[in-house]
């Protein structure tokens, strides 16, 4: 019988240590050709939107996918777990399954591309998916202080108390939007803003940028400017970016850049590319959320629910 787990109890099962290193070693499948990722397909009707997210690993003898639907009503999210013989192994909800498994994705990000002394985080955004965000670059990294910035102030400052509380570190919020970027050695921007928040006029030397709020090509969080300043650009998928990623289309579009100019992450952590290369660059990943990081995340969800007698069985097969 399939297994079925609810949010509280994938939450509960999956750290964000181990998901950082089941994404890394799902990108490392990926980059050595030995994973296979399929881009979101969505289907739009007058009342909703339904996107699905496919997705296989090998190594782990798994495939599985994501169907999640959105609407006036809010989101739900379902992500269906099968072995490599196609037997259903868990039917889960998924919302803090993609929370978790999205920060774990710039936390595998920051570890290859920023600086190893990095220590300052300016976060845009507060929301939902900001908290995982700080958690895993503060895994990979040895953050000292974050600053942050939201349109509403009430919701900043209780981000910066919880975040503050929760990782042992200084998390404060700025005013002004540039406020984020002086000194800070990493940049997040996690937003559902239309046009950009962080500008390339304010970037510094040596600062690496993790741009995860955006999936669609009609949104950016970062202008065109911030792009062409990055000197290695790296997304999760180059197939689902040539989509999705609004951030890179419009400056492709405009001739400040082309696709043979952005790699994926897979081949820097499989050791194809050089990350980065001098303490000054500045480098980005341009994250729109793979359905691999999915299916690598819920197999250890998987396991360790039947290791520990979690969730419900049900007579699916």
């Amino acid at each position: 019988m399939a297994l079925f787990l609810t949010e509280e109890e994938v939450g509960r099962l999956l750290t964000m240590k181990e998901a950082v290193e089941a994404v890394e070693e799902a990108f490392r499948a990926l980059g050595a050709g030995n994973a296979v990722n399929r881009p979101r397909s969505r289907v739009a009707i007058p009342s909703g939107m339904l996107h699905v997210m496919p997705a296989g690993l090998p190594s782990r003898q798994a495939m599985g996918f994501k169907a999640y639907t959105v609407s006036k009503s809010g989101a739900r999210f379902l992500f269906l777990l099968y072995n490599g013989e196609g037997r259903l192994l868990t039917m889960m909800e998924a919302d803090r399954l993609g929370q978790i498994r999205t920060g774990a994705a710039t936390g595998v990000a920051t570890k290859h591309l920023a600086r190893q002394d990095a220590s300052v985080v300016g976060i845009f955004g507060t929301g939902w998916q900001a908290r995982s965000q700080l958690e895993a670059v503060s895994f990979v990294r040895p953050i000292r202080r974050a600053k942050a910035y939201s349109r509403n102030p009430e919701r900043c400052q209780a981000f910066c108390r919880e975040m503050g509380q929760m990782l042992g570190l200084e998390v404060v919020p700025v005013e002004r939007p540039e406020e984020v970027v002086k000194d800070a050695d990493l940049l997040i921007t996690i937003t559902s803003a239309k046009d950009p928040v962080l500008k390339g006029d304010w970037l510094l030397p040596g600062v690496h940028i993790n741009a995860a709020g955006s999936n669609f090509a009609h949104k950016r969080e970062l202008d065109e400017e911030a792009v062409r300043k990055a000197s290695f650009i790296a997304v999760d998928s180059k197939e689902q970016a040539k989509v999705e990623s609004g951030d890179l289309l419009v400056p492709i579009e405009k001739g400040f850049l082309r696709w043979d100019d952005v790699h994926e992450l897979g081949e820097v952590v499989a050791g194809k590319l050089p990350g980065r290369r001098s303490r000054d660059e500045i480098t980005l990943f341009k994250s729109n959320g793979i359905a691999l990081e999915d299916v690598a995340c819920a197999v250890r969800v998987y396991e360790h629910a039947r290791a520990e007698g979690v969730g419900q069985e049900v007579p699916i097969v």
